[in-house]
């Protein structure tokens, strides 16, 4: 199933433009232009392989995956380097411990605040907690 550029954006689920940029990335190739002569003749076509090598990548941004790290993850798929893989994995769940850990911190903080705010007829403490 052949499909032009706007066809594999909506199949993926993003916008024209982000297969684009994923193009001038190198995460996504830049198929020929069929048919037709001269400038901007011919139109690209994409397959279902782009289709997965899109919603791959939006799955892996959706892990918090940066898109350098994902390019490296398209590079080991070919190459089956599973050790690789498993280290970025748990390079990403590291970095997401440490934003879960910051967050809980941050929650406790504003419990703390607004127990606060509560118990209080004079100034807000949530406001003046934000003052600087």
């Amino acid at each position: 199933m052949a499909m032009t550029i706007a066809g594999l954006a909506k199949s993926a689920g993003v916008g024209v433009e982000t297969v684009r940029y994923y193009q001038r990335r190198g995460l996504v190739g830049t198929p020929e232009r069929s048919g037709g002569s001269g400038i901007g003749g011919g139109i690209r076509r994409y397959g279902e392989a782009d289709v997965r090598r899109m919603r791959f990548i939006r799955s892996a941004q959706g892990a918090g995956f940066t898109l350098e790290q994902i390019g490296e993850l398209l590079a080991l798929d070919a190459g089956h380097d599973h050790a690789r893989a498993r280290e970025l994995a748990r390079e990403r769940i590291a970095a997401l411990d440490a934003k879960i850990a910051e967050l809980q911190t941050a929650r406790a903080s504003l419990r703390k605040l607004a127990r606060e705010c509560e118990a209080t007829s004079g100034p807000c403490p949530i406001i003046a907690a934000f003052e600087v």
